[in-house]
């Protein structure tokens, strides 16, 4: 029963409190549950997803109704309808007791008897199979049946009641789970069924504003016009007026009190304000008798001394008046109120208690609030307010509210923006403000606004409209839409001698183009034009973005020397910036020159930076470089952790194609050790588009580890020739080394025509003089030496340097060792291949290891397999993580999904942890992890 797909689709902690109630009547116990939330939370629904999967169970159903609950036992009829047949079997007694409570005419007198007739007959019927209960909006049920069912529901065996009611309703003393938003994996799945053609941007926002609750979701998918599914116009302010969701919400504002109307509205109002605020702000509307806008100013001048206690007694008894009004809401269930912080558990609840407000009513909210935050000196939040509050043009409080912006995180800045330019009257200054606010909206993760404020840039906006078409090919990167980076290079072009700034920042972005046939040119000349530009005295971040456009211009002209000093340049300003996408911008730089440690320390020094500042979008941006960087580093196990916080962090913000190049980045760390199952999982998650070439690198190293070395370099070759796209430029580089092995395995160099890419790494690697990749160098060297004294000579040149460790290291060594052991030196070949097999083990790379051991045999070494035993190894980072969730009850389907792991491929190292703990189960390993 509990596999009944239906149930599998509720919400984890729905599901789990359904399991409960029924598995407990299952084992012969009572058992009983009230589920509550708010007005379109899913309890009817979840009802009857219930009661459709208990195939087996007698299932009895009924429904509260307002016009039938002061009707005595109305319900107790509507609920034992289907079983009239069970109660004519029943003795005497009982039989006339239900009867006469059925027909009405059961007087107070008789309750018990009737309660436990009631008992009798489910018994009866549990004697047969459980009985399941479900009472759908049993607040409305008439007393008398609500407290028959709950008398039985409390001493019958095998039988199971489940009652729903809004929140703030009274449960009868029976337990209560309450309905939580839909997790967002749901949510979204929700909205494609109902609105499958919305575009990605409008989809988020959508979730966004339904806040997790599904009719609103299905509500708010089904009023959108074909503009605004498209993302072409604005959607709705609220619910839309034929929304029955709405109608239920107002419906229960309108039952509260105008004092407590006023202040939900006072709550609900943007930017949301404080408790001690919305109190205050409510003695100032006339609803609740404030004097007029002077009196307040007069009542809080100085007065005599003797006045001051009785002035702070008498605010300190409007407030606790004020702070009663609430109460209602609260039982309701509309609003919690914790400290000093007034919640709304449901955005719908919150949208419609401010938007079920006349216009007016919400100016004057807007005005108190501005008034009381003035007065408290938070300046933003109360310009916001008075900005709310205004009408018509105001190009004073515009340029406030544009000042303010400087300083604040990038959501609120957008607010403030888009206000600024409605009180604008100056189509320039308008237009400047609304490509500020668009790019505050972007980086604030809300593309679908910001895409909004880009359209309402004026014709008339002159520069703002270059800007502006600047920012849409920013915001198309990640995604490799079509013509973005020679828009950005139209860009800089339009401004290279106006605005230097925006014209280095498209420079920038647009830095790979400079690798596509005819490209070169026109970036080099661009970018010296704009370098002509430069005065010495720049800030540091400015002065980064120079020398950042001076190493891709050197790039562009194949002048590889000045582009790695400039990119060094660019990395020694680095210390004094604290810009998020000037960081991203010297981490880029860092890979290029080779320096990938400090890359990738650039790049998580960038992420948390976005992250403190509230620019969320680029928070997965600047992991997806921690990774990559981390990666070449040969640092697998905190590259693993960037781009799985990385894939979580862009499905998050709404950048899919992002979220599936972290996929990808995953791939290529489960293929570097063998691990196809979880590669093959992960490739299949990243898709097509730009993360391609990374699934392909990753597609090559399996067949490299599985022997199909053919299959791996035409893959590779293919990568390295292919034109230029998402982060093709370090990607060329990293999978040369792998080309070359597979090539040579295949003896395919010469078909291949690698002579120039391998050429081209030798000097790259070079250049860079960092030892892991000189390391790599002299590996290359020794797989294309035609001399066997040679190729030794540069596999011990490899091992020399001390920056190889890791997996890179072990690689070299099972090479030389394969290399040593075919001309025959088996001792010297076993020592690095014993080397090889030890650092495969430890970082769980088996299928790497099981080939290390087969060269061993072949080397001569009798391995024992007790040699292959794990007890007493350290945990790899992989293990780790995972024997954390499992020890917190995690199943290995949930273990996977959280790691973007197969689930055979949790099974395989859930067993190595066991192993390398000594531990036997679970609980031994959950024991033994917190100490116990």
């Amino acid at each position: 029963m509990f596999d009944a797909p239906s149930v599998q689709k509720l919400p984890p902690a729905d599901r789990a409190a359904v399991s409960r109630l029924l598995g407990d009547a299952e084992a012969g116990r009572s058992s009983a549950l009230v589920v509550c939330g708010l007005p379109g939370a899913g309890r009817t629904t979840l009802s009857r997803i219930v009661s459709a999967a208990a195939p087996g169970w007698t299932v009895l159903s009924a429904t509260g109704h307002a016009d039938e609950s002061g009707v005595p036992y109305a319900g107790l009829q509507s609920l034992l309808t289907g079983v009239r047949d069970v109660i004519a079997e029943l003795e005497p007694e009982p039989r006339a007791a239900l009867r006469r409570g059925l027909s009405g005419a059961s007087p107070q007198a008789e309750r018990l008897a009737l309660g436990l007739s009631l008992q009798t007959l489910v018994g009866t019927l549990t004697a047969r199979r459980p009985v399941l209960c479900v009472i759908d909006d049993a607040h409305l049920l008439d007393e008398p049946s609500w407290q028959a069912v709950r008398f039985a529901a409390r001493r019958t065996a095998r039988f199971a009641l489940l009652a729903t009611m809004p929140a703030g309703a009274d449960p009868g003393g029976l337990p209560v789970h309450h309905l939580r938003p839909l997790p967002a994996e749901q949510a979204r799945e929700l909205l494609a069924r109902h609105a499958p053609d919305l575009a990605r941007e409008v989809a988020d926002a959508v979730l966004d504003r339904a806040g997790g609750n599904p009719a609103a979701l299905i509500d708010l998918a089904a009023a959108l016009s074909a503009e605004q599914r498209r993302g072409y116009a604005p959607l709705p302010a609220g619910l839309p007026p034929q929304s029955p969701l709405r109608r239920r919400f107002r419906a229960e504002l309108d039952a509260l009190p105008a004092a407590t109307r006023d202040l939900l509205l006072l709550a609900a109002a943007p930017p949301f304000a404080a408790l001690p605020d919305i109190l205050a702000a409510a003695a100032l509307l006339p609803r609740h008798g404030a004097a007029a806008p002077g009196a307040a100013s007069r009542e809080s001048s100085p007065g005599s001394e003797s006045s001051a206690p009785s002035s702070r007694a008498s605010a300190s008894a409007g407030s606790d008046r004020l702070l009663a009004d609430f109460a209602p809401a609260e039982r309701a269930g509309l609003v919690v109120i914790d400290g000093s912080g007034v919640s709304f558990p449901s955005t719908p609840a919150r949208g419609c208690a401010y938007t079920e407000n006349p216009a007016g009513h919400r100016r004057a909210a807007h005005a108190a609030l501005a008034r009381v935050l003035a007065a408290r000196g938070d300046r933003l939040a109360a310009l916001l307010h008075r900005a709310a509050a205004t009408i018509g043009p105001d190009p004073a409080l515009a340029a406030e509210l544009t000042r303010a912006a400087r300083a604040a995180e990038p959501s609120t800045a957008t607010e403030a923006r888009r206000y600024a330019a409605d009180l604008s009257a100056d189509p320039a200054d308008q237009g400047a403000v609304l490509v500020d606010a668009a790019r505050s909206a972007w980086l604030a993760g809300r593309p679908h606004d910001a895409g909004l404020l880009i359209r309402r840039v004026p014709p008339a906006a002159g520069q703002a409209r270059v800007r502006a078409r600047g920012l849409t090919a920013e915001m198309g990167l990640p995604d490799g839409r079509p013509g973005a980076r020679e828009l950005l290079l139209d860009v800089a072009a339009e401004l290279a001698d106006t605005d230097t700034a925006t014209a280095l920042d498209a420079l920038a972005l647009a830095g790979e183009a400079a690798a596509r046939p005819g490209e070169q040119r026109r970036y080099a000349c661009l970018a010296h034009r704009v370098l002509a530009y430069r005065r010495g005295d720049e800030p540091p971040a400015v002065t980064l973005a120079f020398h950042h456009v001076a190493g891709l211009a050197g790039m562009a002209d194949g002048d590889e020397p000045a582009a790695f000093a400039r990119f060094r340049q660019a990395l020694d300003v680095a210390d004094r910036v604290a810009d998020p996408r000037s960081l991203l911008r010297a981490a880029t730089a860092g890979v290029l020159v080779g320096d990938s440690r400090r890359a990738a320390a650039l790049a998580g020094r960038a992420a948390v930076l976005a992250a403190e500042s509230g620019a969320t979008v680029l928070v997965p941006q600047a992991l997806e470089m921690a990774a990559t960087a981390g990666m070449a580093a040969g640092e697998y196990p905190a590259a693993n952790t960037a781009a799985l916080d990385g894939a979580a962090l862009a499905r998050a913000t709404g950048q899919p194609v992002l979220a599936a190049v972290h996929s990808a980045v995953l791939a290529v760390l489960a293929a570097l050790v063998g691990d196809r199952a979880t590669a093959l999982s992960r490739i299949e998650a990243a898709g097509s588009g730009p993360s391609r070439a990374l699934c392909e690198w990753a597609l090559a190293l399996l067949d490299l580890v599985g022997g199909r070395a053919q299959a791996a370099a035409e893959r590779l070759a293919r990568v390295v020739t292919a034109p230029p796209g998402y982060g093709s430029a370090m990607l060329q580089v990293a999978v040369v080394p792998h080309l070359l092995e597979a090539a040579g395995q295949a003896a395919l160099h010469d078909a291949l025509g690698l002579d120039a890419v391998a050429t081209g790494f030798d000097s790259w690697a070079g250049r860079t003089g960092q030892p892991a990749w000189l390391a790599l160098r002299d590996r290359c060297r020794a797989l294309r030496a035609t001399d066997a004294e040679a190729a030794e000579s540069h596999f011990d040149q490899a091992l020399r340097h001390t920056g190889e460790a890791g997996f890179p290291r072990a690689h070299t060594e099972l090479l030389y060792g394969r290399l040593l052991r075919r001309r025959r030196r088996h001792v010297e070949a076993r020592t690095h291949l014993r080397r090889a097999t030890e650092t495969f083990r430890l970082l769980d790379a088996e299928p790497w290891a099981a080939q290390s051991m087969r060269e061993l045999r072949a080397a001569g070494e009798r391995v024992d397999p007790r040699a292959t035993a794990l007890d007493g190894l350290e945990l790899t980072a992989q293990q780790e993580r995972i024997a954390v969730l499992v020890a917190g009850g995690a199943t290995n389907r949930e273990v996977a999904q959280e790691l973007h792991l197969s689930p055979r491929t949790v099974d395989h190292h859930l067993r190595n942890v066991f192993a390398r703990l000594g531990v036997r189960s679970r609980t031994e390993m959950a024991r033994m992890l917190s100490g116990g």
